[in-house]
C-alpha cells in the first residue's frame, strides 16, 4: 500500500512550505542570492512553524526535517553574520 497524503490543514500546509523554504535558503545563503537578513526573516517562518506541532506522527516528522534543515542555516547564517 501507497502512503496516504494527510488532509490539508493549516498547520501541515505552513510546514509544508517551510520544508521547501529549507532548501532554497540554503542555496540562496551558498550563493549568495539571499541576503543575511533575508535568510534569517525566512528561517524564523521555519522557526514559527515548528513551534506547536500537533501530535500526528507525520507532522512530529515534517517538524523535525525542518528543524533538522534549521540547525543547518542557523551555522550558515553565524558564519556569515
Amino acid at each position: 500500500m501507497s502512503n496516504q497524503i494527510p488532509p490539508p490543514t493549516p498547520e501541515i500546509n505552513r510546514l509544508r512550505a517551510a520544508a521547501a523554504l529549507i532548501p532554497i535558503i540554503e542555496s540562496g545563503l551558498l550563493e549568495s542570492k539571499l541576503s543575511v537578513e533575508r535568510a534569517a526573516l525566512m528561517a524564523s517562518f521555519c522557526e514559527w512553524t515548528t513551534e506547536n506541532v500537533p501530535d500526528d506522527p507525520d507532522m512530529v516528522k515534517l517538524a523535525e526535517t525542518v528543524g533538522n534543515g534549521l540547525k543547518r542555516i542557523k551555522m550558515a547564517l553565524s558564519s556569515a553574520g
